[in-house]
C-alpha cells in the first residue's frame, strides 16, 4: 500500500486497496472525493520565485494541502524547473494556510477502472519526487506549520532544512489503519536515527515542534509569527554562497551518509576537496576573505 496514507475511506479502492481521503489529521477532517488524475497539476501547486528563491507551495488549504497525484506531478514539475534555473539558488517548500504543512496522501484520483500495474506505477510518482528532490543539487528547506504527518512528514524530512512553527505536528499514523508507511523510510532515516524512525513507525504516535527539535529532524522551531522571517533569513543566507560549491558539498554529504566503506567514503571526500580547490569560486572565496569584502559567486 501506498506508504503515506492518511486514512481510509471504504467504500473507494484503488484497484484492490482501499484509498486515503478522510483525514487522520484532524477529528473534524470529512473531505469529499476530488478526482485528480496522474500527470495534471493544475492550480494544486503554486510556483514563485523571488530573487534567487524559488517558493513551492501545495495550494489545497481545504484538504489541509493533502497529496493528490496532481499534487505530485506538480511538485515534480516545479522541483525541475527549479533545477533547470540558474538564477534559482534556494528551493522553499510549503502549505498554502496555516493549518498543514501537508497531512499525507489523497490518492482518490486514479480511474476507476485502472488495474494494478497502473496504481503501482502511479504510486511511483512520490518516489520520482523524492529522487528529483535529493538530485536537485541545490538547498530545500521545508517550511512547516500545522500538521506534516505520513507522506506529508516524509516531504518535510526529504528537504535538507525544516524550519517549523510551534505549532507543527508530526508523524506516521498509517499503523493505526493498518497500513505502514513504506516510502518515507529513505527521508525519515535521512533525518533521525533508526530506531526512533521504527518507533514512530510503530506506535504511530505524533511529534509536537518542541521533541521534533530536540530528535533533530526540525532546524529551527519559531512562534508562528516569525515563521516567514526566519524562512527568508536562512534562505538568503544558502542563496549568498558559491551554487557551484553547495552543490558539490550537498552531493557529497548525501553520498557519504548512506556509504557503508568509511575508507571509500573519506577517499571519495579527499578527491572532491581537491576537485574544489581547483575551482574559481574557491579562489574568489580565499581572495575575498583576504581583500575583506564580500565574494562574486561565478559558478565555476
Amino acid at each position: 500500500m501506498f506508504a503515506s496514507l492518511t486514512a481510509l475511506a471504504p467504500t473507494v479502492a484503488l484497484g484492490a486497496c482501499p484509498v486515503a481521503l478522510a483525514a487522520l489529521a484532524a477529528p473534524d477532517a470529512g473531505w469529499a472525493l476530488r478526482p485528480t488524475m496522474p500527470g495534471v497539476s493544475g492550480s494544486e501547486v503554486r510556483y514563485e520565485v523571488d530573487g534567487a528563491i524559488a517558493r513551492v507551495t501545495i495550494d489545497r488549504p481545504e484538504r489541509r494541502n493533502a497529496m493528490s497525484f496532481g499534487v505530485m506531478q506538480g511538485l515534480l514539475d516545479a522541483v525541475a524547473r527549479a533545477r533547470a534555473d540558474d538564477v534559482v539558488r534556494v528551493v522553499v517548500l510549503t502549505g498554502a494556510g496555516d493549518r498543514a504543512f501537508c497531512a499525507g496522501a489523497d490518492l482518490g484520483g486514479i480511474a476507476e477502472n485502472a488495474g494494478p500495474a497502473a496504481v503501482h506505477d502511479a504510486r511511483g510518482l512520490l518516489a520520482d519526487l523524492f529522487r528529483a528532490m535529493y538530485g536537485l543539487g541545490k538547498p530545500t528547506i521545508a517550511r512547516v506549520r500545522g500538521y506534516a504527518l505520513a507522506g506529508g512528514f516524509g516531504l518535510a524530512c526529504a528537504c535538507d532544512l525544516i524550519v517549523a512553527a510551534d505549532d507543527a505536528i508530526f508523524g506516521t499514523p498509517e499503523i493505526d489503519v493498518g497500513l505502514w508507511p513504506y516510502m518515507i523510510t529513505v527521508p525519515l532515516l535521512r533525518s533521525l536515527p533508526p530506531k526512533r524512525v521504527l518507533e514512530l513507525m510503530m506506535t504511530g504516535r505524533r511529534v509536537n515542534a518542541a521533541e521534533a527539535e530536540r530528535l533533530g529532524f526540525v532546524t529551527t522551531v519559531v512562534p508562528a509569527a516569525e515563521l516567514d522571517p526566519t524562512v527568508d533569513a536562512l534562505a538568503a543566507t544558502l542563496a549568498a554562497k558559491s551554487p557551484l560549491i553547495m552543490r558539490w558539498g550537498r552531493d557529497s554529504f548525501y553520498r557519504v551518509l548512506e556509504q557503508p566503506d568509511s575508507d571509500g567514503a573519506l577517499a571519495y571526500l579527499q578527491t572532491m576537496l581537491s576537485i574544489t580547490t581547483q575551482t574559481e569560486d574557491a579562489a574568489e572565496g580565499v581572495t575575498a576573505f583576504a581583500q575583506k569584502r564580500p565574494p562574486e559567486w561565478s559558478g565555476r
